[in-house]
């Protein structure tokens, strides 16, 4: 199933499930969804994770057919786990942790028949609490995405042509991302989250609300997918902010830039600066045992006092947050938010984006992925922040 040298890693994750687990009362979790199966073996496949609350993994494998290991067991359906459990002396458990926030209804209700006499209650929230301190081969993996995420970003200026759409500028950085080893894929918890490779808005477009709890939005170019680019030319007097997602090793980076074409209004130059101010003062109260709700409220409170308020987060309409943490998806813990209850912790990794949207001009703003060490925030997307001409 993986190598000998992914052996502890895999260890230190079963040993940190198991811990979350023993204030649950809980005998056992089962895991379905492929970002956990990714977390708790190190690849993809079809089936299931099965971690007891004490002892050995064990992995109950449909597709690919050629995985080995010890603990892989393959069956041909998910009934076969409970006589195999029983062939192997494995008590059956008598509380089962499920993925129940994205399970579905018809596999929780097939699950039911397996484990006959077990009760189920959730266990999405408290892997995904697991997940957000991050073990040191993780934080290792988010730096190199980080890495090559800036070295893209560092070429986008030369990618621009005159009299490009927003969409054609899209798809060669999209390129751009590929040809330095974007997986292409982002991944996002949440049923109701899409979206594509990331984001680029130009001018009016980055004032469309979107459905999605995305800090930006943008019409989209199908109703089906109202997110990023509508396919509008970039005009003059106008801002591009691209937020590539930065995928290169199966776990995330976030960053955001933003562009220009021709002189852009004041205001929009204001806002910018504001943004970095409040980054660089979040960056410098952040440590582990602050709450993200602090850091929302001196964003917002700097915004308040530059008199930029209504364009701070959106402006036809705002995002509820400033920050997210990254990992395997896109929007893990913690959630920088004014409301959230969650405090900062060693080893998390966040991407802070404070951002504006000016009316007719578009969004200016920042991200950067945060790494909370033991004395403070650190930065670990580098490349240049001020607003760059495309012209």
């Amino acid at each position: 199933m993986y190598t000998a040298k992914f052996l502890p890693e895999i260890e230190l994750r079963k040993t940190k499930l198991q811990n979350a687990m023993k204030n649950t009362e809980a005998d056992a979790m089962l895991i379905s969804s492929n970002t956990n199966l990714f977390y708790t073996s190190g690849r993809i496949f079809s089936g299931y994770t099965y971690i007891p609350v004490e002892g050995e993994i064990l992995f109950f494998v449909r597709r690919p057919v050629d995985l080995k290991g010890d603990n892989v067991i393959y069956i041909h359906k998910p009934e076969d786990i409970s006589s195999i459990m029983h062939e192997r002396g494995i008590n059956m458990p008598q509380k089962l942790l499920l993925e129940d926030d994205v399970l579905t209804y018809n596999e929780r209700v097939r699950l039911a028949t397996i484990f006959t006499n077990a009760t189920f209650d959730n266990s999405s929230q408290i892997i995904r609490n697991v997940r957000a301190i991050k073990t040191p081969y993780e934080i290792e993996l988010i730096r190199e995405s980080a890495a090559k995420h800036a070295s893209m970003y560092h070429r986008i200026p030369a990618e621009y042509k005159d009299g490009m759409s927003d969409t054609e500028f899209s798809i060669e950085l999209e390129r751009l991302a590929r040809l330095h080893g974007s997986l292409g894929i982002v991944r996002i918890f949440g049923s109701s989250m899409e979206i594509y490779m990331g984001s680029l808005l130009s001018g009016d477009n980055a004032d469309t609300p979107s459905p999605y709890d995305f800090a930006l939005g943008g019409a989209g170019l199908n109703s089906s997918l109202p997110i990023g680019c509508n396919g509008a030319m970039i005009r003059p007097g106008t801002t591009v902010m691209v937020d590539i997602g930065g995928n290169f090793t199966g776990y995330m980076s976030d960053l955001s830039r933003v562009f220009s074409l021709g002189e852009i209004p004041e205001l929009a130059q204001n806002a910018h600066h504001v943004a970095l101010q409040i980054q660089d003062a979040i960056i410098e109260k952040g440590k582990p045992g602050v709450p993200v709700a602090e850091l929302y409220e001196l964003a917002l409170n700097t915004a308040k006092q530059a008199g930029l308020e209504e364009y701070f987060m959106g402006h036809r309409q705002h995002a509820g947050f400033i920050g997210h943490g990254v990992g395997i998806e896109l929007n893990e813990k913690p959630v920088l938010a004014p409301r959230s209850k969650e405090i900062l912790e060693e080893n998390m990794v966040f991407a802070l984006e404070p951002k504006f949207v000016i009316p007719h001009v578009g969004a200016v703003g920042i991200e950067n992925t945060l790494l909370v060490t033991k004395t403070g925030i650190e930065k670990i997307t580098h490349c240049p922040e001020e607003i760059i001409p495309l012209d």
